[in-house]
């Protein structure tokens, strides 16, 4: 899976929090679903910073990954 980042995320727009962010302003990652050919993620707590480009096909078995609890901190 190849992933690249995107500078100047700001131009990037209807960015929403993902729901597996918490709600106390710690780890919270944003993605916005709109782009042509990668989900764009970025930290909330930056979001002038760059953002990481990955792959739709990726994303989904990463999402589902999360979902099945297979990933451990």
């Amino acid at each position: 899976m190849a992933s690249e980042t995107v500078p100047m995320t700001p131009l990037l727009d209807n960015w929403r929090k993902s729901s597996y962010s918490n709600g106390d302003s710690g780890s919270c990652l944003e993605v916005q679903d709109h782009h042509p050919t990668a989900v764009p993620v970025r930290d909330s707590k930056v979001p002038g910073g760059p953002a990481l480009l990955i792959p739709a096909d990726g994303w989904t078995s990463f999402v589902d990954a999360v979902k099945r609890g297979a990933l451990s901190a």
